[in-house]
């Protein structure tokens, strides 16, 4: 079940205290399994919603907002500490894309594992500096 793995273990540097789920209409693992969703994936509140209706639960986007605004932050820390750490190698990728017409640079760095560190989308690529061999950088 989602709801074992979401909640904070007592003694961690979250509050032990269980959020409240008095209230609302859908069970527990619904919500959790939204909540967890939103900040394990990065996904926005529409597609937390067409994923749990892909699952068979109707659950509106707004809603999805509200329990990550009330009971999220108490499961954020955990998943946060519990998301996989990056490896100690990794390359930069360049990329050329057309965005509306235009030619721009996808920078991406990206680890052995080939988990995305960081993405950098530019108009115009860097100009090397007076001097400088490439053979250098």
């Amino acid at each position: 079940m989602i709801l074992e793995l979401v909640v904070p273990r007592a003694g961690s540097l979250v509050s032990s205290a269980s959020p409240s789920y008095k209230g609302h209409r859908y069970p527990v693992g619904v919500i959790a399994s939204c909540v967890w969703l939103y900040f394990r994936f990065p996904l926005n509140f529409r597609e937390v919603e067409e994923l749990m209706l892909e699952r068979g639960v109707l659950v509106s986007h707004e809603t999805v907002r509200r329990w990550c605004a009330k009971i999220g932050q108490i499961y954020a820390p955990g998943l946060r500490r519990r998301r996989p750490r990056p490896g100690d190698k990794w390359h930069l990728d360049e990329v050329f894309v057309k965005i509306n017409g235009e030619v721009k640079y996808l920078w991406r760095a990206v680890d052995a594992d080939g988990a995305v560190l960081g993405i950098l989308v530019q108009n115009r690529r860097d100009k090397p500096r007076p001097g400088v061999s490439s053979a250098a950088c």
